[in-house]
């Protein structure tokens, strides 16, 4: 499964950065929305959609968007699996879409208001396949072949 994020924001960032370390399995492959590949992971989606919201992208080529996406990847990830299921009970990932896009609209004044940006650099990436670098060079082996 492949995550677009933007590097952008140090708090999506942030999130991502700490995602690596719950993903003990190495489900997810997190692409930059800032790196050319992201637009060959996802190329129907232009550019003002990747910014508004993180996408998953399944490998038949589903994706998820937004609150949707986090609760697809919290059914992969075990510790995530608590918030996922919160997410599935009916009613609520309308809810939780209208905070996620709040968040989205703010998350650069967020990241400021927080201090995201010095958090950031403490919290360092896993090196595992799992990585944000690692992301990379998967989808451009991905287009390859």
């Amino acid at each position: 499964m492949i995550v677009l994020y933007d590097d952008a924001c140090p708090m999506c960032t942030f999130q991502m950065k700490a995602i690596t370390w719950l993903d003990w399995f190495n489900t997810c492959r997190f692409v930059p929305i800032s790196s050319p590949t992201a637009q060959a992971a996802a190329p129907n989606l232009p550019r003002e959609n990747l910014m508004a919201a993180m996408h998953c992208i399944e490998p038949d080529g589903t994706i998820h968007r937004g609150a949707r996406a986090i609760r697809f990847l919290g059914m992969r990830i075990p510790l995530l699996i608590p918030l996922a299921l919160v997410l599935w009970i009916p009613g609520v990932i309308q809810i939780a879409e209208i905070i996620y896009q709040w968040i989205s609209r703010h998350r650069y004044q967020l990241s400021r208001v927080f201090g995201c940006a010095g958090a950031c650099s403490l919290l360092k990436e896993r090196k595992a396949g799992g990585t944000i670098d690692a992301a990379v060079s998967n989808v451009d082996a991905r287009d390859r072949k």
